[in-house]
């Protein structure tokens, strides 16, 4: 499969990119390869092979999250650039507009 210039040129549109001239001719070209190489994959027999999401098994490593209870509250809020009452205060995120 082929990929043509004006091709790229409305994915680029699409995507608002500004491409120069000669990043055309590269993406055209490379876009060009990548599909190639998808053909040929879309050629071998996988009707024996099992889906899956990872080349490799892998588990999650991390340790549970267990809630515990902090004697030194003072001590934590003391290291908080600003508090206000019992709390952090942290800046505004999210505009009212």
């Amino acid at each position: 499969m082929t990929i043509y210039r004006e091709q790229v040129l409305k994915v680029a549109h699409l995507a608002r990119l500004k491409l120069e001239p000669e990043e055309e001719d590269k993406f055209t070209t490379q876009l060009s390869s990548i599909l190639e190489y998808v053909q040929q994959l879309s050629e071998l027999d996988t009707e024996k092979v099992a889906p899956t999401t990872r080349a490799i098994e892998i588990s999650n490593i991390t340790r549970n999250d267990n809630l515990e209870a902090f004697p030194q509250r003072e001590e934590i809020l003391s290291c908080a650039p600003e508090q206000e009452g019992d709390f952090f205060k942290v800046p505004k995120i999210m505009s009212q507009e």
